[in-house]
């Protein structure tokens, strides 16, 4: 470990006299790590970072819900419910297959021209659709991968218990399902949360816009920077609970092996 970290260590001081000692790097150091215009640009972009807690936050709980949905659906038995899940199937090729950009563009441009009374006309709006539709494909198929991962064992010997499909599924199944599901959850969540700054696209005024305006103002690239800089504070902590969750559950099923 001593010497992993000594190596890492020389190796970043060996890349940072490069960079800096290069002929470009006091043109590159006042474009993009201006210190003046990155505190004067921090508290506009910090405010609109909001925009992108608010985008992630209801998005994910709207996420959770329905790609569960998806993911049941799509697990139904039997051939009476063939056209079912073929439609789960196909909502998840599509939404996995298309481009999130386009799907933001396709809505957000799109639905508000159609002009229907009642649909709403924000761009916001339809930016958070497009974004719970994409990732509702991604995480549908995680709640499915963990559905599939319960031993078939488990609803047999609830079925002969006298439970339904539905309460085999509710109390067995998805209790189980889902605790499995939480880190590659975490993982999709990680990517919705830097996806929101596609928004930015449709027009709201969010961090990464913002980082724009003052950008063009200033005639320079130091905004850009704190926009990195405060998804990354979000990022890291969704990171690294992911890891410790990880690191969890492999304790967990190295304890149950033991056991047994």
């Amino acid at each position: 470990m001593a010497i992993a970290l000594a190596s890492t260590v020389v190796f970043l001081a060996i890349a940072a006299v490069a960079v800096t000692a290069s002929p470009g790097w006091p043109a590159v150091r006042k474009a993009f790590f201006n210190g003046h215009i990155f505190a004067s640009s921090f508290p506009d972009i910090a405010d609109a970072f909001l925009v992108n807690i608010r985008l992630f936050c209801i998005a994910e709980a709207v996420i959770l819900v329905f790609a569960l949905v998806i993911a049941i659906l799509r697990s139904l038995p039997g051939p009476v419910f063939f056209p079912i899940r073929a439609l789960a199937i196909l909502y998840t090729d599509f939404f996995r297959g298309v481009p999130t950009i386009l799907v933001l563009y396709i809505l957000g441009f799109g639905a508000p021209a159609l002009q229907l009374t009642g649909v709403p006309t924000s761009a916001l709006f339809w930016g958070e659709v497009a974004l719970v539709l994409v990732y509702s494909a991604y995480v549908a198929e995680v709640y499915r991968a963990g559905i599939e991962s319960v031993h078939g064992s488990q609803e047999a010997a609830a079925r002969s218990l006298g439970l339904t499909h539905a309460q085999t599924l509710r109390f067995v199944i998805l209790p189980q399902a889902v605790r499995r599901v939480i880190p590659p959850l975490l993982n999709d969540f990680i990517g919705l949360q830097k996806d929101t700054a596609l928004v930015a696209l449709l027009g709201p005024i969010e961090a990464f816009r913002q980082s724009q305006i003052d950008a063009e103002g200033a005639f320079n690239y130091t905004p850009y920077l704190v926009t990195a800089v405060l998804f990354v504070l979000l990022t890291i902590p969704l990171a690294r609970l992911t890891d410790w969750l990880i690191a969890r559950d492999r304790r967990r099923q190295l304890a149950s092996g033991v056991g047994r």
